[in-house]
Order: C-alpha cells, then structure tokens, then sequence
C-alpha cells in the first residue's frame, strides 16, 4: 500500500497544500466525492483520462489512513 501512497502528494504550491493525486491539480477530495455520489473508477477514468486506476485506489487508501485514529472528539457546535 505504500505504493499506493505515494501516488498522494502534497506541495504547498500546488492547491493550497491539500492532497492532490501525483503533483497534479486534482484534489484527493474532489476525488473522492466524485467516487462517493456512486460514479465508478471505469467512469472516472473516461473523465480524467490523464488518471490511472491506481490514482482512485490511493486516494481511498488515503482515506481509509486519516480515518485511523486513536480517539475521536466531539466538537463544540
């Protein structure tokens, strides 16, 4: 999975500092909202023809990473 990983690079040149997918200007987020609103990988990839199947993998890898904490605290509204 490091692999993977390295594909998620983050340049504060590039995007403001948010993750992005091999220095390019395509957000990991954008990314992954477009996989959660029920657009497969095979679509995207139609879409963002200069993206590869392993660029979708490394950003639900990434996810799945920042979801992997110790505790979770709930925040003052």
């Amino acid at each position: 999975m490091a692999v993977l990983l390295s594909r998620i690079t983050i340049d504060s040149e590039i995007f403001h500092g948010k993750p992005t997918i091999r220095g390019l200007r395509y957000p990991v987020e954008n990314m992954l909202e477009l996989l959660a609103s029920g657009m497969s990988i095979e679509e995207l990839l139609i879409d963002y023809p200069d993206l590869e199947r392993e660029d979708f993998l490394a950003c639900i890898d990434y996810a799945a990473k920042l979801t992997n904490l110790k505790s979770i605290y709930r925040v003052a509204s």
